[in-house]
């Protein structure tokens, strides 16, 4: 069974973007930008590392999917050997194709991408075929259905149904978007183990700016001792630019509807728009460098600048969100 016609992922996200394809198949409106605004990820940057978009999020897809009335149930792939997830997933595999004759595609963590949430269309011959942020884009990709609960797929995740339940008020979407905002701001500002990385030499995971000038201070060291970008600076390059782009117009979205600040609203969005041009330079040569596995001196020096003009584009968007937070 391959349930047709299902939307593409149409920015590199892992965690919410494959919510918003189910919702959209289940004919809901919601534009790529407000489900990333609406669920902080639009603001969110953290780490760097190569697990840094998946384990930084204002909420989970259980919250964003209650938030558009929606109710999610996760079945994990529990178990401490590859055989034992492996038989969660073989228990679990009539459910799923309950689901997909139902018409009903559902979200699998590592089925086609590499540790991301990817949705699932159909299953047929021992394979699953769907959707990925990088995967599946023009045809569904298609990969063996024991891939999410196997030796790769740690932490083995598992499934998410997403399922109707009643309708969201324009109240309640309201209130969802003045606490994006909030939160957007508060996260910016994140000292969650900053104290740690002046008293110790042990890696810690930052948020906000704190990520952000640690971005650029340890690529420009790095870029000194002509050590080539990394993992984690090619992937959340790919992420950061897609999402904090999604911010620009997610803001500009909700600005009709929080007139006292529509203003400031938009204004935070052409900051936006300025952060998510320069990560998207800093990225495509993040991007050639790592594969290269070098970069001149000149193209070094660009990749710092560039970090450092996304980093302060994104410091004054959150400053006129913060000066919109009164009005709000």
């Amino acid at each position: 069974m391959i349930i047709a016609n299902v939307d593409r992922y149409h920015l590199r996200e892992p965690l919410f973007e494959g919510v918003r394809v189910i919702l959209s198949h289940y004919g809901e409106p919601y534009s790529p930008a407000y489900i990333q605004g609406l669920s902080g990820t639009a603001f969110r940057l953290g780490g760097i590392c190569p697990c840094a978009p998946t384990c930084t999020s204002a909420m989970d897809q259980q919250q964003l999917a209650a938030l558009l009335g929606y109710g999610a149930k996760c079945i994990p792939f529990a178990g401490e050997t590859i055989e034992a997830r492996q038989a969660v997933l073989a228990a679990t595999m009539p459910r799923l194709d309950a689901e997909l004759a139902a018409g009903r595609p559902f979200l699998l963590w590592h089925a086609f991408t590499m540790l991301e949430w990817d949705v699932v269309v159909g299953h047929e011959g021992g394979r699953f075929f769907g959707r990925g942020s990088y995967l599946g884009l023009e045809d569904y990709a298609d990969e063996d259905d024991q891939r999410a609960a196997g030796p790769d797929a740690e932490p083995a995740l598992g499934v998410m149904l997403i399922h109707k339940r009643s309708a969201p008020t324009r109240e309640a979407l309201c209130q969802a978007e003045k606490d994006s905002v909030r939160e957007a701001v508060r996260h910016a500002h994140d000292v969650e183990n900053l104290e740690k990385v002046c008293s110790s030499d042990r890696w810690v995971f930052l948020q906000g700016l704190a990520a952000y000038d640690r971005w650029v201070s340890d690529f420009g060291l790095r870029a000194a001792e002509h050590v080539p970008p990394l993992l984690g600076d090619m992937y959340c390059g790919n992420v950061y630019a897609a999402t904090h782009r999604a911010a620009a117009a997610y803001l500009q979205e909700i600005a009709p509807r929080h007139g006292a600040c529509r203003g400031r609203l938009l204004a935070a969005a052409e900051c936006f728009y300025r952060e998510a041009a320069a990560l998207a330079d800093a990225r495509d040569r993040i991007n050639s460098a790592y594969q290269a596995g070098e970069a001149s001196p000149g193209e070094r020096e660009r990749i710092v600048a560039a970090l450092r003009n996304a980093r302060d584009a994104y410091a004054a968007a959150i400053d006129e969100l913060k000066a919109a937070l009164p009005d709000l």
